[in-house]
C-alpha cells in the first residue's frame, strides 16, 4: 500500500512539474511560429500561393463546366437554381483563407491572422 501511495505521489508531482514545463515550451513555440507567420516574406508567399490556388480553382471549374459532366449537370436540373450554382457555392474558397486581415491581429502592417 505504501508503494502505491508513493508511486501516485510521484506521478502527481511529475504531472504538475511536466505540465508547467510543457506549457512554457508550448508558449515559446507558439510565439516563434507567430513571428514567422507575420514576416512580410512569408505573407507575400502566402498571397502568391492563394492567388495560384484561386487560378487553379477557376480553371478547374471552367473545365468541368465545359466537359460532358458539366453539360449533364446544367441540363439535369429543374428549378430556378442550376446545380453548378450550388456546386460553386459549396466549392468556392472561403475569404478567411485568402489572407484576409484579422481584426484581432496584434501585428502592425501585417496581413496575417493570429492564432
Amino acid at each position: 500500500m505504501r508503494g502505491k501511495l508513493l508511486f501516485l505521489t510521484g506521478l502527481g508531482a511529475g504531472f504538475v512539474l511536466g505540465s508547467r514545463a510543457g506549457r512554457e515550451k508550448y508558449e515559446e513555440i507558439r510565439a516563434n511560429a507567430q513571428k514567422i507567420w507575420e514576416n512580410p516574406t512569408v505573407q507575400e508567399a502566402a498571397g502568391v500561393a492563394q492567388a495560384q490556388a484561386n487560378k487553379l480553382y477557376t480553371e478547374g471549374k471552367d473545365k468541368i463546366q465545359s466537359s460532358k459532366l458539366g453539360e449533364k449537370l446544367n441540363t439535369g436540373t429543374t428549378g430556378t437554381t442550376s446545380s453548378t450554382d450550388t456546386t460553386d457555392e459549396l466549392l468556392a474558397p472561403s475569404d478567411s483563407l485568402a489572407g484576409s486581415k484579422s481584426s484581432t491581429s496584434t501585428s502592425t502592417g501585417s496581413t496575417g491572422t493570429t492564432y
